[in-house]
């Protein structure tokens, strides 16, 4: 089991960082969240959870002991995949989905892709008594990212999160015509919830 990768930030997109260590590069996929405490930083400890299937060995990372708690647990549910835990840890921050379980909020489960009525009831049902022991740490605003190709970085993270292309390019195209400066991190996360209608 890899518990974490201390290492020099080689590539970050917002799906994945590639992470080098000992001469090793390790190619992490990442939440919105980490990605966002990860921009800017040339070296990081990475938490990681490393999933291994017949065909593959996945690594996923978290910048908090309470992300990557909360990503554990969400996998034990059935009908919740590693996919679709990255995808509600990109959505919003691990303190409101605690907070969502907690309150039994299913909509603000069934508002994600990929994310039915019977499973967001089944994530409620399973972790209420267990997102108690998940210690709900402040995290940070998200800073800002200046670059050329935002739309374009945007467009691949969405695309990653499991969204077609043409619904991405037609949200991004709606987001363009607003007068809004927007960084990497608000373009996704406006763009998911026109994409999930939230």
């Amino acid at each position: 089991m890899i518990a974490y990768i201390d290492g020099k930030i080689t590539t970050l997109t917002p799906t994945y960082v590639l992470i080098e260590t000992a001469g090793i590069g390790y190619h992490v996929n990442i939440s919105l969240n980490t990605y966002a405490a990860l921009d800017g930083k040339d070296h990081f400890k990475l938490l990681t959870t490393l999933l291994i299937k017949e065909d593959s060995h996945t690594l996923y990372g978290f910048a908090t002991e309470e992300e990557r708690s909360l990503f554990q647990l969400l996998i034990t549910v059935n009908g919740v995949g590693a996919g679709t835990a990255r995808l509600i840890l990109s959505s919003m921050p691990a303190r409101d989905v605690i907070r969502a379980i907690a309150q039994e909020n299913e909509r603000m489960f069934v508002l994600m892709k990929g994310i039915g009525p019977k499973t967001a009831k089944r994530i409620i049902i399973d972790l209420k008594d267990k997102v108690n022991k998940v210690n709900e740490n402040t995290s940070s605003p998200f800073p800002t990212y200046q670059d050329n190709s935002i739309r374009e970085e945007a467009g691949s993270a969405l695309q990653a999160l499991g969204f077609p292309k043409n619904a991405v390019d037609k949200t991004l195209n709606t987001l363009s015509k607003d007068d809004v400066d927007y960084t990497l991190e608000q373009m996704v996360k406006t763009a998911l919830k026109l994409l999930t209608g939230s």
